[in-house]
């Protein structure tokens, strides 16, 4: 198992830039936690990368991820990053009780939000973006209604950090990458 392997397999199913972005995020905020707790940072980057590889094609609750847990078996990937990518579709009703299946659950909505909250300023640069600004913006449910606040609130519960904390350790992540999210500065 290794990025380029895991990259490829992206790629093949998704084209979309907004997803892809979304994709590389994930995986940028997956491997600081995982430097954070110690743990192995390939895979869990490989988790953030894939988590959502199968959804262009198969954006159904009775397709995805399941379509992509299928794949990702057949190719050889390990069991736990498997069940970790399917733990973070709640309707499938999984327990996250491994901290790397709760660490995808925890970032996964945040990034979408903090992109969102990225997008609408002025220059578009994450770099400006604090973590006050997200808060306010999560009140606002009329913004970004499309992401579930709960998920968020329930992740960075479940992950067991406060949520300034857990706001701006996923936004560093995020901005390390910000040429590569497009959300540099216009």
């Amino acid at each position: 198992m290794n990025r380029d392997d895991a990259l490829k397999l992206l790629c093949e199913y998704t084209q979309k830039e907004g997803l892809l972005k979304h994709a590389f995020a994930v995986e940028a905020a997956m491997k600081a936690y995982a430097r954070r707790f110690g743990e192995d940072e390939v895979k869990w980057g490989i988790v953030g990368l894939l988590h959502d590889f199968d959804y262009e094609k198969y954006p159904t609750p009775d397709q995805h991820p399941e379509v992509g847990a299928r794949i990702l078996r057949e190719k050889g990937y390990p069991e736990d990053v498997i069940y970790a990518i399917r733990s973070h579709a709640n309707y499938l009703k999984l327990e996250r009780s491994k901290l790397m299946d709760k660490t995808l659950y925890a970032v996964d909505e945040l990034v979408g939000f903090i992109t969102a909250v990225a997008l609408v300023r002025p220059n578009k640069n994450i770099a400006e973006v604090k973590v006050s600004s997200v808060k306010k913006k999560l009140k606002d449910k009329a913004f970004a209604r499309s992401v579930n606040r709960e998920d968020i609130q329930q992740g960075t519960e479940d992950l067991g950090v406060p949520l300034d904390e857990h706001i701006a350790f996923v936004l560093d992540a995020m901005k390390g990458i910000a040429d590569q999210l497009g959300l540099a500065g216009v």
